[in-house]
């Protein structure tokens, strides 16, 4: 994780990789800025072949250090950090929200901002407590599109960053076209709705656990779950790596000098749910929160030991897991693993 975690803060806890600035107290937009160590911007810049031809791609360069982040399109507009803390600004001055953690991976080429809602937690069942985050991630690489997501997250299960990208709740993607920054800034007053999309999913996690989940059911929900099925997120990502593809081939052949790798999907191998089920059924019997009384042998249990696996215990690096959930087929996984669940249960 460390080669992908540049800086970050989080707020009193320390974060589970470990690494970042760990605050005492919820920070003020400018003090979260900096002490996320995203206190910089980035420009575009024309790129050129060897022969001085001018081509139809562009360079990303952060400013501050002169670091080349990506190349991306001619109507590329790229979204500056502090353009993505005003979506934030009105909630936090008002006291409807407060920062929990922000930072940049891939050497600046991704950036997040996670920050807590003012409002209770919702108890899905005694003991079992769900808490509303709302996060908005931009890549200034050009493979991401800026994306708001409001989430749950369990309070039994603290890890906030992992569990908030893991595509829990509803999202909006909003391209990096000319007016990206009014956009993202006219998306601040969705902010009250988000608490309605959280009451909407303590429903369903509550739905989920008034359900019992057998053995022989566990095991068809991780076979659908874990089908070899090509996700909206997955197509995504083949469609972003045929573009890059070709824009690799262009600057070939007009003798553009290659920027190197930008990054992209981290897309884990589909695994097989023969493999994945062991580790499903120990998380669903001994994860964590899975053990309470109330959440024991339920749905919500099976569904909490598949995202808990996906974001511990999938194979790969903390790094790539954490990319997968964040914009690769992880993402998807949890989402299909909820929609499933509520399915399966249902038809008990």
């Amino acid at each position: 994780m460390a080669h992908e975690v540049e800086n970050m803060f989080s707020v009193a806890e320390t974060p589970w990789h470990g690494l970042g600035v760990i605050l005492n107290k919820p920070p003020t937009s400018r003090e979260a800025i900096v002490a996320a160590g995203l206190d910089w911007q980035v420009a575009c810049e024309p790129l050129f072949t060897a022969g001085g031809e001018k081509v139809d791609r562009r360079a990303v360069r952060r400013t501050s250090d002169n670091s080349l982040l990506g190349d991306v399109g001619g109507d590329f507009t790229p979204l500056q950090n502090a353009e993505a803390f005003e979506f934030f600004d009105a909630a936090v001055a008002s006291g409807l929200a407060s920062y929990e953690t922000a930072g940049s991976l891939r050497a600046g080429r991704r950036v997040w901002i996670l920050a807590r809602m003012a409002r209770d937690p919702l108890t899905i069942v005694k003991g079992d407590d769900i808490m509303p985050y709302c996060l908005l991630a931009n890549g200034h690489d050009g493979s991401l599109s800026c994306t708001i997501q409001a989430t749950p997250t369990r309070v039994v299960c603290s890890n906030t960053l992992a569990a908030a990208l893991s595509g829990r709740g509803a999202s909006v993607k909003i391209r990096h076209a000319a007016n990206i920054a009014a956009n993202v800034k006219a998306m601040g007053a969705a902010m009250a709705r988000m608490g309605q999309q959280f009451e909407e999913s303590a429903t369903r996690y509550r739905a989920l656990a008034a359900h019992q989940c057998s053995g022989a059911q566990l095991a068809s929900y991780v076979r659908s779950v874990f089908a070899v099925v090509e996700s909206d997120a997955t197509a995504e990502r083949l469609t972003q790596e045929r573009a890059a593809k070709r824009a690799a081939e262009l600057r070939a052949e007009r003798g553009v000098i290659a920027l190197g790798p930008i990054g992209g999907f981290a897309e884990q191998a589909e695994e097989k749910p023969s493999r994945v089920l062991p580790h499903v059924e120990r998380l669903f019997v001994g994860g964590r929160g899975n053990a309470l009384p109330e959440v024991r042998g339920t749905w919500w249990a099976a569904y909490n030991a598949v995202t808990e696996f996906l974001q511990y215990e999938r194979r790969g690096t903390p790094a790539t897991r954490l990319d997968s959930l964040a914009w690769g087929d992880g993402a998807a996984k949890s989402r299909s693993a909820l929609d499933t669940a509520l399915r399966l249960a249902m038809a008990a």
